[in-house]
């Protein structure tokens, strides 16, 4: 029997107090940017603590390579791609959490491939090369991410995937936060997005840029990104006049990481077929 091996590494469960209370009131515009928020909760001791280092995995028989494209800023950005079987202008970026582009997210990639058929996809990496072992990498990886460098690397994506694709994204953790914010970076270039309890874009100026329909999967009992958030998004989302499909969970943050000691495997394979049913739709 083929082994089964957990597909994303633990994710945010905590967050401090100090900064629930000045970031995330639903009543006052965030002072950071979304994906700045995210990285922020890296900083608490006791988040890092909630997180098992990612056993050793390598990826056999890989279906797909890695390739380079150049981005905006001057530099060169890199993604692991799997081609369709036949050409098509379809594309799903896929986006990592704070761990990187490890194997598990290349596995993840190629799943995600095979079941939405005809569709290129692209697992980006927003690390530039690097990869955590342990939390305290992790922390530092995900500080350095500059929403500037981010941004640039999902546009040399976006222009790698030549000149009128028809894009889609996804993301999990801090991959969910970057999901939310390559969409609207694609423009009308941009088809779905969905988010796995990332921290959304709450932005109304930004929100209006968007393009795409968002499915939000959220976890009812989640201390980061509360439905109290959740909430304020969604509400957000109708001020822009954009269209938002929630899903809440009763379950805690990553409940869809099969190496969480409380992996929801109901709530998780629910989920799994709701954001495949919605991107088979809108790259149809």
């Amino acid at each position: 029997m083929k082994k089964v091996v957990p597909v994303f590494a633990i994710a945010l469960l905590t967050m401090p107090l100090a900064f629930a209370q000045e970031k995330m009131s639903c009543c006052t515009k965030p002072s950071a940017d979304a994906t700045t928020q995210f990285a922020m909760l890296g900083s608490d001791k006791n988040f890092q603590a909630k997180h098992d280092n990612p056993l050793p995995f390598t990826l056999q028989n890989q279906k797909g390579k890695m390739v380079t494209f150049k981005t905006p800023d001057g530099k060169t950005g890199s993604a692991y791609e799997i081609k369709a079987p036949k050409k098509t202008d379809n594309y799903l970026l896929v986006i990592h959490e704070w761990w990187g582009l490890n194997d598990y997210i290349k596995q993840e990639a190629e799943r995600l491939a095979s079941e939405l058929g005809n569709v290129n996809v692209l697992a980006l990496d927003l690390y530039d090369g690097q990869v955590a072992a342990d939390r305290e990498k992790a922390v530092q990886y995900m500080q350095s991410v500059t929403p500037e460098r981010g941004k640039a690397i999902i546009n040399g994506a976006i222009n790698y995937a030549g000149k009128d694709p028809d894009i889609a994204t996804i993301g999990w953790c801090f991959g969910g936060s970057w999901s939310l914010q390559a969409a609207i970076e694609a423009g009308d270039k941009a088809e779905a997005a969905v988010i796995y309890y990332g921290m959304p874009e709450r932005d109304v100026e930004r929100l209006k840029k968007l393009d795409a329909p968002v499915l939000g999967i959220f976890a009812q009992q989640d201390g980061s990104i509360t439905p109290e958030i959740v909430r304020d998004f969604e509400q957000k989302m109708k001020q822009a006049n954009k269209d938002v499909t929630i899903k809440m969970y009763d379950a805690v943050h990553a409940f869809a990481n099969p190496s969480n000691p409380k992996y929801d495997k109901q709530a998780a394979e629910d989920a799994h077929k709701l954001a495949i049913a919605f991107l088979k739709k809108h790259l149809d």
